[in-house]
């Protein structure tokens, strides 16, 4: 192969790509500007609440030679991550578990993804040397999705995440910036959602306003991971036991009946996280949370908010002594803002004791009069 047989080089590249442990691989252009609309208009109408940061120049999201001097082509990859045997619906429905959604109850993927990239970029270097790269996964202004549905590895769906037919959307993406002149590949122009509204209808706190709209600011997943003030009271209770994260447009998703488990062992659930207690996790001490979460994507969150997300879970989950008692003892918690949320979780949990109590009451007396009846 010559040094020009830029063709032949892209092939080796998705084969490098695959044998490093990618599910796929794409290559596109650097041209987004035909995102660059949406992105404003997402900001303009105040949807990424508090992620300022989508808000600061908007030419970097779009411009890759903002990230790498002579940037021609990008590298689109993504990786599977869904952990085998994941109980996920039956935990929903178990008020007192804790649920983390399935891309964090593993390791962070940022690294592993970031040296596999890396380790691409040495295989290319090898072959075609004088290029430039740039790995990037998740840290930097880059827009990963408008880059991976030009790179052909799928669409982006109503719920605004990437789907593929073969994947669903249970999977990572990260992005190689190269200076080599690659040929590009083909987006996908079938949208595989089509008249399908799974995903708009599921969302807990209709945080999915339109097919492919999303107001951030009621997102599970941003009021628990983004959100650093106090959870707005009218979305608490939408909340559920979701203390990290939000699945519920995924596991709705007919294209993840297709998703296969992940071959990634870093992947898989850690400190049982998948099938933890609330009472459990609420316990922890910050020395204990902070351990636990060696190697989490959790850790970022830090203990106080932690607790703000478990202690809104434990006030949705049913009445428990041993929640009101786990929530009596973190009552003198010296932050404000996270000891208003243990006190509304308090008087949620109470208010059900006390209607358990009425009902139990009711009943015996009703069991009473029938048997003085007959």
């Amino acid at each position: 192969m010559t040094a020009l047989d830029f063709n032949a080089l892209a092939a080796d590249i998705k084969e490098w790509g695959l044998s490093l442990g990618f599910a796929a691989v794409g290559i596109c252009d650097i041209d987004l500007n035909t995102y660059r609309a949406d992105l404003e208009a997402f900001v303009e109408k105040g949807f990424h609440g508090e992620m300022e940061y989508l808000a600061r120049n908007p030419e970097l999201r779009t411009d890759a030679t903002h990230l790498l001097i002579g940037a021609l082509r990008i590298i689109s990859v993504r990786m599977n991550y869904l952990p085998p045997n994941t109980q996920m619906v039956k935990q929903l429905k178990n008020s007192k578990k804790a649920y983390v959604s399935r891309y964090a109850v593993g390791g962070d993927y940022h690294k592993l993804m970031r040296k596999r990239l890396a380790k691409l970029a040495k295989q290319i270097n090898e072959r075609v040397a004088g290029y430039g790269y740039r790995a990037i996964t998740d840290s930097a202004p880059l827009m990963e999705k408008p880059i991976a549905e030009k790179a052909g590895l799928g669409w982006i769906g109503k719920n605004t995440l990437l789907l593929n037919k073969e994947a669903g959307s249970w999977f990572f993406l990260g992005e190689l910036l190269t200076t080599l002149p690659l040929p590009v590949d083909k987006p996908v122009i079938q949208d595989g959602c089509q008249n399908c509204q799974a995903c708009l209808k599921i969302c807990p706190t209709g945080a999915l306003i339109n097919a492919k709209q999303i107001d951030a600011r009621r997102c599970i997943s941003y009021l628990t991971i983004e959100h650093k003030t106090a959870i707005p009271l009218e979305l608490r209770p939408l909340m559920g036991n979701r203390i990290y994260g939000c699945d519920d447009c995924q596991l709705i998703c007919p294209w993840n009946r297709y998703a296969p488990a992940t071959a990634e062992p870093q992947f898989h659930a850690r400190n049982d996280f998948d099938s933890a207690e609330l009472v459990e996790l609420f316990s922890w001490s910050e020395k204990t949370f902070l351990e636990k979460t060696i190697g989490s994507a959790i850790r970022r969150l830090g203990h106080a908010r932690w607790l703000r997300n478990i202690a809104v879970a434990m006030g949705n989950a049913v009445y428990d002594n041993a929640i009101i008692a786990a929530l009596e003892q973190r009552l003198d918690y010296s932050d404000v803002m996270i000891r208003e949320h243990i006190e509304w979780a308090l008087t949620q949990q109470r208010a059900k004791k006390d209607k358990a109590h009425l009902e139990d009451a009711q009943l015996k007396k009703i069991t009473a009069k029938l048997n003085v009846h007959y």
